[in-house]
Protein backbone atom coordinates (compact mmCIF):
# COMPACT_ATOMS: atom_id res chain seq x y z
CA UNK A 1 0.00 0.00 0.00
CA UNK A 2 1.20 3.55 -0.68
CA UNK A 3 2.06 5.96 1.63
CA UNK A 4 -0.98 8.11 0.19
CA UNK A 5 -0.47 11.87 1.55
CA UNK A 6 -3.92 14.66 0.60
CA UNK A 7 -3.83 17.93 0.06
CA UNK A 8 -6.62 20.45 0.89
CA UNK A 9 -7.69 23.04 -1.75
CA UNK A 10 -11.69 23.30 -1.36
CA UNK A 11 -14.87 21.99 -0.30
CA UNK A 12 -15.48 18.41 -2.43
CA UNK A 13 -15.22 15.45 -0.50
CA UNK A 14 -14.29 12.29 -3.06
CA UNK A 15 -16.56 9.37 -2.17
CA UNK A 16 -15.15 7.59 0.74
CA UNK A 17 -16.58 4.26 -1.03
CA UNK A 18 -14.28 4.81 -3.89
CA UNK A 19 -11.28 3.63 -1.79
CA UNK A 20 -9.55 1.33 0.11
CA UNK A 21 -6.86 3.80 0.51
CA UNK A 22 -9.07 6.92 1.51
CA UNK A 23 -10.80 4.74 4.22
CA UNK A 24 -7.21 3.65 5.82
CA UNK A 25 -5.70 7.43 5.25
CA UNK A 26 -8.76 8.55 6.72
CA UNK A 27 -8.60 6.18 9.81
CA UNK A 28 -5.46 8.10 10.68
CA UNK A 29 -7.14 11.01 10.49
CA UNK A 30 -4.21 13.04 8.34
CA UNK A 31 -6.92 15.21 6.46
CA UNK A 32 -9.65 17.09 6.73
CA UNK A 33 -10.94 17.51 3.16
CA UNK A 34 -10.02 17.23 -0.54
CA UNK A 35 -10.76 18.83 -4.05
CA UNK A 36 -9.53 18.71 -7.20
CA UNK A 37 -10.50 21.01 -10.27
CA UNK A 38 -11.85 20.07 -13.59
CA UNK A 39 -9.16 21.90 -15.45
CA UNK A 40 -5.85 19.77 -16.68
CA UNK A 41 -3.73 22.66 -17.32
CA UNK A 42 -2.06 23.67 -14.16
CA UNK A 43 -0.32 27.40 -14.19
CA UNK A 44 2.93 28.03 -12.98
CA UNK A 45 2.71 28.65 -8.65
CA UNK A 46 4.76 27.79 -5.76
CA UNK A 47 3.66 24.90 -3.39
CA UNK A 48 1.47 26.26 -0.64
CA UNK A 49 1.88 24.40 2.61
CA UNK A 50 -0.93 23.22 4.72
CA UNK A 51 -1.78 21.56 8.21
CA UNK A 52 1.37 18.79 7.84
CA UNK A 53 3.82 20.85 5.71
CA UNK A 54 2.77 18.61 2.83
CA UNK A 55 2.79 20.43 -0.71
CA UNK A 56 -0.34 21.46 -2.44
CA UNK A 57 -1.21 19.03 -5.42
CA UNK A 58 -3.84 19.67 -8.03
CA UNK A 59 -4.06 16.78 -10.42
CA UNK A 60 -5.79 13.96 -11.81
CA UNK A 61 -3.04 11.09 -10.43
CA UNK A 62 -4.26 12.31 -6.95
CA UNK A 63 -7.83 11.14 -7.74
CA UNK A 64 -6.61 8.12 -9.33
CA UNK A 65 -4.38 7.29 -5.70
CA UNK A 66 -7.65 8.21 -3.93
CA UNK A 67 -10.29 6.37 -6.40
CA UNK A 68 -8.42 2.95 -7.12
CA UNK A 69 -6.89 0.46 -5.22
CA UNK A 70 -3.36 -0.24 -4.77
CA UNK A 71 -2.45 -2.70 -7.30
CA UNK A 72 -3.13 -0.72 -9.80
CA UNK A 73 -1.35 2.56 -9.01
CA UNK A 74 2.35 1.04 -10.52
CA UNK A 75 0.39 0.61 -13.47
CA UNK A 76 -1.08 4.33 -13.70
CA UNK A 77 2.30 5.55 -12.19
CA UNK A 78 3.68 4.19 -15.18
CA UNK A 79 1.02 5.13 -17.82
CA UNK A 80 0.37 8.96 -16.33
CA UNK A 81 4.40 9.30 -15.39
CA UNK A 82 2.81 10.89 -12.04
CA UNK A 83 3.53 9.25 -8.81
CA UNK A 84 0.87 8.85 -6.47
CA UNK A 85 1.27 11.00 -3.02
CA UNK A 86 3.99 9.49 -1.13
CA UNK A 87 4.98 6.79 -3.78
CA UNK A 88 8.45 5.69 -2.90
CA UNK A 89 10.59 5.94 -6.62
CA UNK A 90 11.80 2.20 -7.39
CA UNK A 91 15.69 2.31 -8.06
CA UNK A 92 15.94 1.77 -12.35
CA UNK A 93 19.47 2.08 -13.81
CA UNK A 94 20.24 3.21 -17.52
CA UNK A 95 20.66 -0.69 -18.65
CA UNK A 96 16.92 -1.42 -18.30
CA UNK A 97 15.81 1.21 -20.35
CA UNK A 98 18.72 0.03 -23.05
CA UNK A 99 16.83 -3.61 -22.78
CA UNK A 100 13.33 -2.12 -23.03
CA UNK A 101 14.29 -0.63 -25.83
CA UNK A 102 16.04 -4.02 -27.69
CA UNK A 103 13.16 -5.82 -26.30
CA UNK A 104 10.14 -3.93 -27.54
CA UNK A 105 11.51 -2.82 -30.85
CA UNK A 106 13.00 -6.24 -31.51
CA UNK A 107 9.89 -7.94 -30.42
CA UNK A 108 7.95 -5.54 -32.23
CA UNK A 109 9.45 -6.80 -35.24
CA UNK A 110 9.39 -10.30 -34.68
CA UNK A 111 5.41 -10.02 -34.39
CA UNK A 112 4.51 -8.04 -37.00
CA UNK A 113 6.72 -10.49 -39.26
CA UNK A 114 5.39 -13.35 -38.28
CA UNK A 115 1.79 -12.06 -39.05
CA UNK A 116 2.79 -11.14 -42.60
CA UNK A 117 4.21 -14.48 -43.26
CA UNK A 118 1.80 -16.80 -41.89
CA UNK A 119 -1.39 -15.03 -40.88
CA UNK A 120 -4.26 -14.67 -43.47
CA UNK A 121 -5.38 -11.01 -43.71
CA UNK A 122 -9.17 -11.75 -44.12
CA UNK A 123 -8.76 -12.60 -40.40
CA UNK A 124 -9.10 -9.62 -37.44
CA UNK A 125 -5.93 -11.84 -35.71
CA UNK A 126 -4.06 -10.82 -39.06
CA UNK A 127 -4.57 -7.03 -38.10
CA UNK A 128 -4.65 -7.19 -34.47
CA UNK A 129 -1.25 -8.35 -34.36
CA UNK A 130 0.06 -6.33 -36.99
CA UNK A 131 -1.02 -3.21 -34.98
CA UNK A 132 0.52 -4.80 -31.92
CA UNK A 133 3.83 -5.29 -33.77
CA UNK A 134 4.31 -2.32 -35.20
CA UNK A 135 3.39 -0.32 -32.03
CA UNK A 136 5.97 -2.49 -29.89
CA UNK A 137 8.57 -1.26 -32.84
CA UNK A 138 7.65 2.36 -32.78
CA UNK A 139 7.73 1.97 -28.85
CA UNK A 140 11.51 0.46 -29.08
CA UNK A 141 12.57 3.44 -31.67
CA UNK A 142 11.04 6.23 -29.83
CA UNK A 143 12.92 4.73 -26.67
CA UNK A 144 16.11 4.60 -29.04
CA UNK A 145 15.89 8.35 -29.76
CA UNK A 146 14.17 9.86 -27.03
CA UNK A 147 16.30 8.06 -24.35
CA UNK A 148 19.18 6.41 -25.54
CA UNK A 149 20.57 8.45 -28.27
CA UNK A 150 19.48 11.61 -26.22
CA UNK A 151 20.76 11.06 -22.86
CA UNK A 152 24.18 9.57 -24.44
CA UNK A 153 24.50 12.87 -25.81
CA UNK A 154 25.20 14.26 -21.91
CA UNK A 155 26.44 11.15 -21.15
CA UNK A 156 24.48 9.86 -18.69
CA UNK A 157 23.58 6.21 -19.99
CA UNK A 158 26.95 4.53 -19.35
CA UNK A 159 29.74 5.29 -17.35
CA UNK A 160 32.48 6.63 -19.73
CA UNK A 161 32.22 9.43 -22.51
CA UNK A 162 33.84 6.78 -25.10
CA UNK A 163 31.25 4.34 -24.49
CA UNK A 164 28.17 6.68 -24.57
CA UNK A 165 29.67 8.29 -27.80
CA UNK A 166 30.39 4.80 -29.07
CA UNK A 167 26.46 4.34 -28.43
CA UNK A 168 25.40 6.94 -29.95
CA UNK A 169 26.66 6.48 -33.27
CA UNK A 170 26.09 2.94 -33.79
CA UNK A 171 22.43 4.11 -32.80
CA UNK A 172 22.45 7.48 -35.39
CA UNK A 173 24.02 5.03 -38.00
CA UNK A 174 21.25 2.36 -37.89
CA UNK A 175 18.42 4.01 -37.38
CA UNK A 176 18.91 6.87 -39.63
CA UNK A 177 19.57 9.87 -37.50
CA UNK A 178 21.52 12.77 -37.67
CA UNK A 179 25.18 12.07 -37.01
CA UNK A 180 25.99 11.76 -33.02
CA UNK A 181 28.78 14.25 -32.39
CA UNK A 182 26.89 17.12 -34.70
CA UNK A 183 23.45 16.19 -32.83
CA UNK A 184 25.48 16.49 -29.91
CA UNK A 185 26.82 19.93 -30.17
CA UNK A 186 23.36 21.41 -31.80
CA UNK A 187 21.57 19.79 -28.75
CA UNK A 188 23.89 21.27 -26.24
CA UNK A 189 22.94 24.48 -28.00
CA UNK A 190 19.39 23.98 -27.70
CA UNK A 191 19.92 23.75 -23.79
CA UNK A 192 20.84 27.30 -23.83
CA UNK A 193 18.34 29.83 -22.95
CA UNK A 194 20.58 32.24 -25.58
CA UNK A 195 19.32 29.87 -28.40
CA UNK A 196 16.60 28.65 -27.40
CA UNK A 197 13.69 30.19 -30.43
CA UNK A 198 16.85 31.24 -32.47
CA UNK A 199 17.88 30.01 -35.72
CA UNK A 200 20.75 28.07 -34.14
CA UNK A 201 17.77 26.11 -31.89
CA UNK A 202 17.08 22.19 -33.18
CA UNK A 203 12.95 23.14 -32.13
CA UNK A 204 13.22 25.77 -34.42
CA UNK A 205 14.46 24.00 -37.06
CA UNK A 206 12.52 21.21 -36.73
CA UNK A 207 9.14 23.56 -36.60
CA UNK A 208 9.77 25.42 -39.01
CA UNK A 209 12.27 23.96 -41.13
CA UNK A 210 11.15 20.32 -41.69
CA UNK A 211 7.42 20.93 -40.70
CA UNK A 212 6.57 24.78 -41.90
CA UNK A 213 4.47 25.37 -39.46
CA UNK A 214 4.86 29.10 -38.61
CA UNK A 215 3.48 31.82 -36.29
CA UNK A 216 1.56 34.11 -39.52
CA UNK A 217 -0.84 31.04 -39.12
CA UNK A 218 -3.72 30.95 -36.70
CA UNK A 219 -4.61 27.73 -34.15
CA UNK A 220 -6.89 25.98 -36.73
CA UNK A 221 -4.77 26.97 -40.04
CA UNK A 222 -2.32 25.13 -38.16
CA UNK A 223 -4.42 21.84 -36.91
CA UNK A 224 -4.83 21.90 -40.85
CA UNK A 225 -1.37 22.31 -41.87
CA UNK A 226 -0.52 19.54 -39.30
CA UNK A 227 -3.37 16.96 -40.85
CA UNK A 228 -2.06 17.50 -44.11
CA UNK A 229 1.64 16.98 -43.39
CA UNK A 230 1.20 13.50 -41.62
CA UNK A 231 -0.58 12.48 -44.11
CA UNK A 232 1.53 13.92 -47.25
CA UNK A 233 4.04 11.85 -49.04
CA UNK A 234 6.35 14.55 -50.07
CA UNK A 235 6.21 15.63 -46.53
CA UNK A 236 7.42 12.39 -45.56
CA UNK A 237 10.13 11.77 -48.44
CA UNK A 238 11.67 15.06 -47.53
CA UNK A 239 12.19 14.34 -43.84
CA UNK A 240 13.42 10.87 -44.65
CA UNK A 241 15.64 12.70 -47.11
CA UNK A 242 17.21 14.79 -44.81
CA UNK A 243 17.72 12.39 -42.05
CA UNK A 244 19.34 10.07 -44.18
CA UNK A 245 21.33 12.65 -45.34
CA UNK A 246 22.49 13.74 -42.06
CA UNK A 247 23.37 9.96 -40.96
CA UNK A 248 24.82 7.99 -44.28
CA UNK A 249 26.27 11.59 -45.62
CA UNK A 250 27.89 12.72 -43.03
CA UNK A 251 31.67 14.40 -42.57
CA UNK A 252 32.82 10.67 -41.03
CA UNK A 253 33.03 7.97 -43.72
CA UNK A 254 33.08 5.10 -40.72
CA UNK A 255 29.50 6.02 -39.21
CA UNK A 256 28.52 6.10 -43.15
CA UNK A 257 30.08 3.06 -43.94
CA UNK A 258 28.54 1.67 -40.62
CA UNK A 259 24.77 3.04 -42.07
CA UNK A 260 25.23 1.98 -45.43
CA UNK A 261 26.63 -1.77 -44.61
CA UNK A 262 23.61 -2.69 -42.33
CA UNK A 263 21.14 -1.03 -44.57
CA UNK A 264 22.38 -3.03 -48.08
CA UNK A 265 22.77 -5.97 -45.75
CA UNK A 266 18.99 -6.25 -44.69
CA UNK A 267 17.51 -5.06 -47.96
CA UNK A 268 19.75 -6.95 -50.39
CA UNK A 269 19.12 -10.24 -47.68
CA UNK A 270 15.62 -9.69 -47.59
CA UNK A 271 15.07 -9.55 -51.92
CA UNK A 272 17.06 -12.45 -52.31
CA UNK A 273 14.67 -14.64 -49.34
CA UNK A 274 11.54 -13.46 -51.03
CA UNK A 275 11.13 -11.57 -47.81
CA UNK A 276 11.29 -7.76 -48.82
CA UNK A 277 7.49 -7.23 -48.75
CA UNK A 278 7.89 -8.24 -44.92
CA UNK A 279 11.23 -6.37 -43.87
CA UNK A 280 9.27 -3.27 -45.26
CA UNK A 281 6.17 -3.56 -43.34
CA UNK A 282 7.64 -5.04 -40.37
CA UNK A 283 11.15 -2.61 -40.41
CA UNK A 284 11.05 -0.21 -42.67
CA UNK A 285 7.67 1.54 -42.10
CA UNK A 286 8.26 1.68 -38.29
CA UNK A 287 11.84 3.41 -38.83
CA UNK A 288 10.27 5.96 -41.46
CA UNK A 289 6.78 7.14 -41.46
CA UNK A 290 5.20 5.97 -38.37
CA UNK A 291 8.76 7.44 -36.21
CA UNK A 292 8.46 10.12 -38.19
CA UNK A 293 4.39 10.81 -37.04
CA UNK A 294 6.12 10.38 -33.47
CA UNK A 295 8.30 12.87 -33.67
CA UNK A 296 6.26 15.27 -34.79
CA UNK A 297 3.70 15.32 -32.10
CA UNK A 298 6.97 14.56 -29.61
CA UNK A 299 8.27 17.84 -30.43
CA UNK A 300 4.82 19.64 -31.11
CA UNK A 301 4.08 19.05 -27.37
CA UNK A 302 7.46 18.88 -25.47
CA UNK A 303 7.89 23.31 -26.14
CA UNK A 304 5.93 26.11 -26.42
CA UNK A 305 6.12 29.94 -26.84
CA UNK A 306 6.03 32.31 -24.16
CA UNK A 307 5.26 35.95 -24.76
CA UNK A 308 8.00 37.72 -26.88
CA UNK A 309 9.29 39.88 -23.90
CA UNK A 310 9.92 36.62 -22.41
CA UNK A 311 11.67 35.62 -25.48
CA UNK A 312 13.61 38.83 -25.45
CA UNK A 313 15.01 38.82 -21.85
CA UNK A 314 15.99 35.12 -21.80
CA UNK A 315 17.44 33.80 -18.64
CA UNK A 316 15.93 31.32 -16.47
CA UNK A 317 12.60 32.34 -16.85
CA UNK A 318 12.25 31.58 -20.94
CA UNK A 319 13.27 27.95 -19.42
CA UNK A 320 10.55 27.75 -17.41
CA UNK A 321 7.83 28.84 -19.51
CA UNK A 322 9.33 27.52 -23.07
CA UNK A 323 8.50 23.60 -21.49
CA UNK A 324 6.00 21.80 -19.58
CA UNK A 325 5.21 18.80 -18.33
CA UNK A 326 2.69 16.44 -20.42
CA UNK A 327 1.02 13.80 -19.60
CA UNK A 328 -1.54 10.90 -20.61
CA UNK A 329 -4.94 10.45 -18.60
CA UNK A 330 -7.32 12.84 -16.81
CA UNK A 331 -9.57 12.77 -14.05
CA UNK A 332 -11.77 9.41 -12.75
CA UNK A 333 -14.98 10.35 -12.60
CA UNK A 334 -16.89 11.56 -9.29
CA UNK A 335 -19.71 8.75 -9.30
CA UNK A 336 -19.71 5.71 -7.28
CA UNK A 337 -19.10 2.59 -9.66
CA UNK A 338 -22.31 0.48 -7.76
CA UNK A 339 -24.71 2.88 -9.83
CA UNK A 340 -25.24 2.72 -13.60
CA UNK A 341 -24.14 6.00 -14.69
CA UNK A 342 -21.15 5.20 -12.30
CA UNK A 343 -20.57 2.20 -13.96
CA UNK A 344 -20.76 3.36 -17.52
CA UNK A 345 -18.47 6.26 -16.58
CA UNK A 346 -15.94 4.39 -15.17
CA UNK A 347 -16.04 1.97 -18.11
CA UNK A 348 -15.17 4.95 -20.39
CA UNK A 349 -12.81 6.39 -18.78
CA UNK A 350 -10.46 3.11 -18.43
CA UNK A 351 -11.66 2.32 -22.19
CA UNK A 352 -10.25 5.64 -22.95
CA UNK A 353 -6.71 5.22 -20.30
CA UNK A 354 -6.32 1.65 -22.23
CA UNK A 355 -6.62 2.60 -25.86
CA UNK A 356 -6.03 6.35 -26.40
CA UNK A 357 -4.07 7.13 -23.77
CA UNK A 358 -1.91 3.96 -23.60
CA UNK A 359 -1.37 4.56 -27.32
CA UNK A 360 -0.25 7.70 -26.48
CA UNK A 361 2.21 6.62 -24.15
CA UNK A 362 3.67 4.04 -26.36
CA UNK A 363 4.00 5.86 -29.33
CA UNK A 364 4.39 9.20 -28.81
CA UNK A 365 5.31 10.08 -25.18
CA UNK A 366 7.96 7.77 -24.27
CA UNK A 367 10.55 7.20 -21.78
CA UNK A 368 10.94 10.18 -19.70
CA UNK A 369 9.32 12.45 -23.00
CA UNK A 370 6.43 13.47 -20.19
CA UNK A 371 8.87 15.33 -18.02
CA UNK A 372 10.67 17.01 -20.90
CA UNK A 373 10.73 20.10 -18.68
CA UNK A 374 12.48 18.07 -15.91
CA UNK A 375 14.96 17.63 -17.92
CA UNK A 376 15.60 21.21 -19.14
CA UNK A 377 15.91 22.33 -15.38
CA UNK A 378 17.99 19.42 -14.09
CA UNK A 379 19.64 17.95 -18.04
CA UNK A 380 22.26 16.01 -15.68
CA UNK A 381 20.28 14.61 -12.81
CA UNK A 382 18.24 11.10 -11.99
CA UNK A 383 16.83 11.05 -15.58
CA UNK A 384 16.41 7.21 -14.81
CA UNK A 385 13.83 8.29 -12.12
CA UNK A 386 12.45 11.10 -14.00
CA UNK A 387 8.64 10.28 -12.68
CA UNK A 388 9.48 11.31 -8.96
CA UNK A 389 12.30 13.05 -9.29
CA UNK A 390 10.39 15.81 -11.42
CA UNK A 391 7.52 15.34 -8.55
CA UNK A 392 10.09 15.79 -5.95
CA UNK A 393 11.16 18.70 -7.38
CA UNK A 394 7.91 20.48 -7.67
CA UNK A 395 6.69 19.57 -4.22
CA UNK A 396 10.37 21.36 -3.25
CA UNK A 397 9.66 24.73 -5.02
CA UNK A 398 12.14 24.08 -7.83
CA UNK A 399 14.96 25.23 -5.92
CA UNK A 400 17.00 27.91 -8.12
CA UNK A 401 14.12 28.94 -10.73
CA UNK A 402 11.95 31.53 -11.08
CA UNK A 403 8.69 29.72 -11.31
CA UNK A 404 7.26 26.15 -10.66
CA UNK A 405 6.52 23.49 -13.18
CA UNK A 406 3.96 23.68 -14.96
CA UNK A 407 1.99 20.36 -17.08
CA UNK A 408 -0.98 19.87 -19.45
CA UNK A 409 -2.82 16.44 -19.69
CA UNK A 410 -3.40 14.86 -22.42
CA UNK A 411 -1.04 15.23 -25.83
CA UNK A 412 -3.91 16.69 -27.96
CA UNK A 413 -4.63 19.49 -25.65
CA UNK A 414 -0.99 20.14 -25.56
CA UNK A 415 -0.27 20.51 -28.78
CA UNK A 416 -3.58 22.45 -29.07
CA UNK A 417 -2.31 24.86 -25.90
CA UNK A 418 1.06 25.26 -28.18
CA UNK A 419 -0.77 26.19 -31.30
CA UNK A 420 -2.65 28.59 -29.61
CA UNK A 421 0.67 30.24 -28.06
CA UNK A 422 2.50 29.96 -31.96
CA UNK A 423 -0.82 32.24 -33.28
CA UNK A 424 -0.44 34.70 -30.52
CA UNK A 425 3.33 35.51 -31.17
CA UNK A 426 4.33 38.11 -33.82
CA UNK A 427 4.34 36.67 -37.33
CA UNK A 428 7.75 37.39 -38.19
CA UNK A 429 9.18 35.58 -34.99
CA UNK A 430 10.79 32.79 -36.50
CA UNK A 431 11.76 35.07 -39.85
Amino acid sequence: MFNIKYYTTSPRIPPVCRSTMFRQTSSRQLIRRIMIPMHVTTKQIRPASVELGVPMRRDPRVDMALGLPAFVQPFLTWLTAKPAPGEVAPPRRPAAYVGEAIGLTLGGTVISALALAFQNPATPWFWAALFVGLLGTSSGLGLFQVVIFHHCSHGTVFSTRARNRLVGRLVSAILLFKHFDLYQKEHMLHHNANKLFTDDDEFTDFVVGICDLRTALDRRALWRHLGLLLISPWFHARFLSKRIKGSLNSFERSHNLIGISFWATLLIGAALSHTLTIVMIAWVLPVTMLLQVATVFRILCEHRLPSIEIIDQRGKQLICEATAGVFPGGFPPRRDAPSLRGVLAWGGWWVNMLTVQLFVRLFVLVGDAPCHDFHHRRPGKRWTNYVHARQSDLDAGCPGFPANYSETWGLFRAVDENFAAMARAPADLFG
